[in-house]
């Protein structure tokens, strides 16, 4: 167990050992800069101040990816909403009548002109 009278970064050593980065974080983790001497405050742990300095980087590291890949994935949604908008049919305007295709209008164009009369 850690008492109040453990130096800030043997507590913290304790913490990343005992895999608690939360509140190693909330201990000020991020914060810690090797000084002289702090390899000689934790019994058995000359590397307090490497290990100190490695879960920092491997936490700066995984914050890192976290962020790349939001953005990969904001950037893919991004780019599939551009490419089914490009997909999607216009919407039709409610003061424009879809145009027939040419050989529908032509079909079209001769019925009506059968319908009043008149010779195609």
């Amino acid at each position: 167990m850690m008492h109040d009278a453990t130096p800030l970064p043997a507590r913290l050593l304790l913490l990343v050992l005992d895999d608690d980065l939360d509140a190693a974080l909330a201990a000020g983790l991020m914060g810690y800069v090797p000084a002289p001497g702090d390899d000689a405050l934790l019994a058995g742990h000359p590397d307090l101040p490497a290990r100190l300095l490695h879960a920092q980087q491997q936490l700066q590291r995984a914050w890192a990816a976290r962020e790349r890949y939001r953005q990969r994935t904001q950037r893919l949604a991004r780019r599939a909403a551009e490419r089914d908008a490009r997909r999607a049919p216009a919407a039709p305007t409610p003061d424009l009548k879809p145009a027939l295709p040419p050989a529908a209008a032509a079909i079209l164009a001769r019925a009506k002109a059968r319908a009043a009369g008149k010779p195609s």
